[in-house]
C-alpha cells in the first residue's frame, strides 16, 4: 500500500513530548480520554525528523565532506543509488504522519467538551493541519508532486487509483493548509512549555518556503520535466516560466516580516561572534520553528568534533572556507590586507579576533594566516587546524586532543598528516583538514561524551531575510528593502553591509542574484540550506558546485605541526556524479509496484 496504518513512534527524542497514543485501546477509549487523544497528535509532532545526519547536511552539497566510505551520502554522491537500492525513505513515513494528522482532525471532537475545551480543540486542529502541510512540504521538495489524501483512508484501502497531484496545484493545496492553520494560531509562541508547537510565524514562513520552491528554476518552466505525466496523461510540472511566482514569493516572505514577531538574535553585549554561535545554543527570538532535541552527544556534537574525543565525520570543505568573507566583509580576492601566506606571529590582544571570553577569534601565534581576520561568521562555524577544540571545557579535557608536543592547556586541533585528528591517526583519507562547528555548544565535554540540551531549528528567522531578498531581486530588483535587509543580516554579523563592500552591485539583478546566493551560503552554512539552494535554482549540474577542495592533509608534517606550510595548499577531491534526475529523489519502488496510478520520477 502507498499508506500504511498509525505506526509507532520513528524518533522519540525529536518530540518534544515523549507520551504516545496506546495502540492497544479501541478508538472510542481514546477519543474519550484528554491524555490518550493528546498523544494521538503528539505522534503526528514525533514524525518531524531532525535533519543532522542525512544527506542536506552530510557531505552531499559543497559545503560538507563524508569522509567514511559505505555510507548514504557517499552513495548518494558516487551515483550509486537507485529506486531499487533507496536513500533515505520519507515518502512513506511523511503519508503516515499526514494519515494519523487526518484522523486525528476527523475525531478531536469527540473528546468530550469538559476534557479538552472547544476552543483548545479549534487550536490543535490548526497544529494538525500545520503538520500536514509540513510534510506534504517535505514530499513536495524532496519528491516533487505528491499524491493529495483529501479523506480519511482505511488501513487495508488499495491506492491503485490515487495518482500525483501536478506540481502546481500541490503548492497551492499546501499554502491553503498553512492559511487555515496560521487563522486559529497565534503569531508566535511565547511559553516555554509550547516552544516545538507551531505558530502563525511558523505556517506563513513554511507558505514562504513553498513559494519560493515554485519560483525556482528547478520547478519554473523547467523542460527537464515536459514528458513528467500521470498515466492519464496529465502533465505534472509546468513548463512555461512564470515571473509571478517570484513576486507571490516576495509577498510570502513579506508577511512573515510584516507580522513582526521574530527578530534577529543578538548577543546582550553586542558580540557578534556570540551572536552568530549562541542563537542555536537556546530558544530566541530568531527561532521560527524548531522542535526539541535531547541526543545533540551522538547526533551532531560527537559526529562533528575532531579525534581522539570525535569521530571527525562532518567535514567542512575549503570550498566553504573561502566563502566566508574578511574581517571587512570582503571576498578574500578583494581585501588588500588579506593573505594566505605564512603564520601569525604573535598573540596581541589588540587585534580583532584575539581571544574574549575563552573564544579565540583568529588571531593565535603559528595559525596560518588564511583564518585570520575572517568575519565572525567563520570562527561560529568551521574547526580549523590549529584552533582550539570548542566542546572541551577544562585543561585536561583540552589536553587530551594534544600532541605531547602540544599539551599547554590550548588543546588544538591537529588535523595535519601525524596529528592526534589526521589521516595517519584515524585512518580516513579523505579527510578535508575542518570539521563543522555551528551547532556545536561549547558546554558540551566531548571527551566524556557529555552534552547539554539544546532546540534544533528548522526554521529561522534569517532565512526568511534571505528568502525576501532573492525573490525581490527576480521581480524588483531596484527595490530598497534588498538593501535594508541584506545590511540588516550583515550588521547582525559583525560585517560591514553590501551598500559599503559592493555598492556597483545595487540594481544589478544578475551581480546581486550571485551575491544573495554566496550570502545564503554563508548565513545558512551547515542548516541543510545549501543542498536544497543548489538543487532548487538548477545549480548541482555546475561542476563548479561539485568540485571539492580540501587542505593537503596526507603530506608529513616532518614534526612542524601547525607551523607546516605545506599544509595549507589546496587540493582536489574526486568531482561528485551527477544526473539531473538526482534533482528528485525516486519513490521506493516498492510504493511504486503496489499502485499502478502512481507515476516514477523522471530518470528513475
Amino acid at each position: 500500500m502507498l499508506l500504511s496504518g498509525v505506526a509507532a513512534v520513528l524518533c522519540a527524542s525529536c518530540s518534544y513530548l515523549d507520551k504516545q497514543p496506546d495502540n492497544l485501546r479501541t478508538p472510542d477509549q481514546i477519543w474519550q480520554s484528554r491524555s490518550d487523544a493528546e498523544a494521538f497528535l503528539n505522534q503526528v509532532y514525533s514524525y518531524i525528523w531532525c535533519p543532522l545526519d542525512d544527506f542536506s547536511t552530510l557531505g552531499v552539497a559543497d559545503e560538507t565532506s563524508l569522509p567514511h566510505g559505505g555510507l548514504g551520502a557517499r552513495k548518494l554522491i558516487e551515483g550509486n543509488w537507485s529506486a531499487t537500492d533507496y536513500l533515505w525513505d520519507h515518502w512513506t513515513p511523511c503519508y503516515n504522519a499526514i494519515r494519523t494528522a487526518m484522523e486525528f482532525e476527523a475525531n478531536i471532537d469527540r473528546v468530550p467538551d469538559d476534557l479538552i475545551s472547544p476552543a483548545l480543540k479549534a487550536r490543535y486542529r490548526c497544529e494538525s493541519k500545520f503538520l500536514r502541510g509540513w510534510f506534504y512540504w517535505k514530499l513536495l521538495r524532496m519528491y516533487g508532486p505528491f499524491v493529495k489524501l483529501d479523506r480519511t483512508v482505511a488501513v487495508d484501502e488499495i491506492f491503485s487509483g490515487y495518482m500525483r497531484l501536478p506540481f502546481d496545484q500541490c503548492v497551492e493545496y499546501v499554502c491553503r493548509l498553512l492559511e487555515e492553520a496560521a487563522a486559529g494560531l497565534d503569531d508566535k509562541r511565547i511559553v516555554q512549555s509550547e516552544y516545538g508547537r507551531p505558530s502563525k510565524a511558523a505556517c506563513l514562513a513554511v507558505i514562504s518556503q513553498v513559494r519560493l520552491l515554485a519560483a525556482s528554476e528547478l520547478w519554473n518552466g523547467n523542460p527537464d520535466f515536459a514528458d513528467f505525466r500521470n498515466p492519464d496523461g496529465t502533465l505534472l510540472a509546468p513548463q512555461s516560466y512564470d515571473p509571478k511566482k517570484w513576486e507571490l514569493a516576495a509577498l510570502a516572505a513579506r508577511d512573515v516580516i510584516w507580522l513582526d514577531a521574530h527578530s534577529l538574535y543578538r548577543d546582550p553585549n553586542g558580540d557578534p561572534y556570540l551572536s552568530c554561535r549562541d542563537l542555536f545554543l537556546n530558544w530566541n527570538d530568531e527561532i521560527i520553528f524548531a522542535t526539541s532535541r535531547t541526543d545533540w552527544q551522538w547526533g551532531h556534537d560527537k559526529r562533528c568534533s575532531p579525534a581522539p574525543g570525535g569521530y571527525g565525520m562532518q567535514n567542512a570543505t575549503q570550498n566553504i572556507v573561502d566563502a566566508f568573507y574578511t574581517r571587512k566583509g570582503l571576498d578574500k580576492a578583494d581585501d588588500p590586507d588579506y593573505t594566505e601566506t605564512g603564520f601569525a606571529g604573535v598573540d596581541d590582544p589588540e587585534q580583532y579576533g584575539m581571544a574574549t571570553d575563552g573564544v579565540n577569534r583568529g588571531y593565535r601565534k603559528g595559525e596560518s594566516n588564511m583564518y585570520v581576520d575572517r568575519e565572525p561568521r567563520f570562527y561560529a562555524s568551521v574547526q580549523y587546524n590549529g584552533r582550539p577544540v570548542l566542546p572541551a571545557p577544562n585543561v585536561d579535557d583540552r589536553n587530551y586532543f594534544s600532541s605531547e608536543a602540544n599539551k599547554d592547556g590550548q588543546g588544538r586541533a591537529e588535523y595535519y598528516y601525524t596529528g592526534l585528528s589526521g589521516v595517519k591517526a584515524v585512518n580516513l583519507e579523505d579527510l578535508t583538514g575542518y570539521d563543522v562547528l555551528k551547532r556545536v555548544s561549547p558546554a558540551s565535554n566531548i571527551r566524556e561524551d557529555r552534552s547539554v540540551y539544546r532546540p534544533f531549528i528548522h526554521i529561522r528567522y534569517a532565512e526568511i531575510l534571505l528568502n525576501y531578498i532573492e525573490a525581490l531581486n527576480e521581480c524588483s530588483p531596484n527595490a530598497p528593502e534588498i538593501v535594508i535587509c541584506f545590511n540588516e543580516l550583515r550588521e547582525r554579523a559583525g560585517i560591514p553591509g553590501i551598500t559599503e563592500t559592493y555598492p556597483d552591485e545595487i540594481g544589478d539583478q544578475a551581480r546581486m542574484r550571485e551575491r544573495i546566493i554566496r550570502e545564503r551560503q554563508v548565513e545558512l552554512a551547515f542548516e541543510g540550506d545549501r543542498y536544497w539552494t543548489l538543487g532548487r535554482r538548477k545549480l548541482f549540474e555546475k561542476e563548479e558546485n561539485r568540485r571539492i577542495q580540501r587542505m593537503n592533509v596526507t603530506t608529513d608534517d616532518g614534526g612542524r605541526g601547525f607551523g607546516f606550510a605545506d599544509f595549507y595548499i589546496r587540493a582536489s577531491m574526486p568531482t561528485r556524479y551527477w544526473e539531473n534526475k538526482m534533482y528528485l529523489f525516486p519513490i521506493p519502488q516498492p510504493e511504486i509496484d503496489k499502485s499502478v496510478s502512481l507515476v516514477q520520477n523522471p530518470g528513475w
